[in-house]
């Protein structure tokens, strides 16, 4: 089976060209649509359904930084979140602790200008996750250090989403 990365004739990197990504996307969709085989077999029909959802799998993976990178360790045969690895930095672990307790706070009072701020910080975080992926990716750093740092940007995802989430039940 081709990888995703081949399927878009991109190099395997967590540095891609995202223009390059969505216009290659485009093209690949607009071949295999299944409207364009309305008329074909049904075998025919069910290839250009199977060659649509892989391709939108293929481009919802790579075009976000946390999925692109958990498809490269997976390509390189590494599990970034297998359960029995646990090992995490502590620092990140008590910060981890402190940022759930500041948006309980923040929910417990209700307080939208907090929730904004809390919600730039966490973008603020996720920003600086996504530059330290590509600079490990980039550097060749131990998958381990890779791993982390994929947890980590999973944790501010799924916090952000949260607060965003929030946000909009106030609204």
């Amino acid at each position: 089976m081709q990888n995703y990365f081949e399927l878009f004739s991109l190099t395997p990197n967590f540095n891609i060209d995202l223009k390059t990504l969505e216009s290659t996307y485009q093209q690949q969709i607009s071949e295999f649509h299944p409207d364009k085989f309305a008329t074909h077999s049904d075998k025919e029909k069910s290839l250009a359904l199977q060659n649509t959802s892989l391709i939108n799998t293929a481009y919802d993976t790579l075009k976000s930084p946390l999925l692109r990178a958990t498809y490269l360790l997976e390509l390189d045969g590494i599990q970034a979140f297998d359960e029995k690895d646990t090992q995490m930095d502590m620092a990140f672990l008590l910060s981890q602790i402190e940022l759930r307790e500041a948006l309980e706070l923040i929910e417990s009072r209700q307080d939208e200008l907090e929730l904004d701020e809390f919600i730039e910080q966490v973008s603020s975080k996720i920003t600086l996750n996504i530059a330290q992926i590509t600079q490990a990716f980039s550097e060749s750093d131990t998958t381990q250090i890779i791993k982390n740092l994929v947890r980590e940007l999973k944790f501010y995802e799924q916090l952000n989403l949260q607060a965003k989430q929030l946000m909009d039940e106030w609204i």
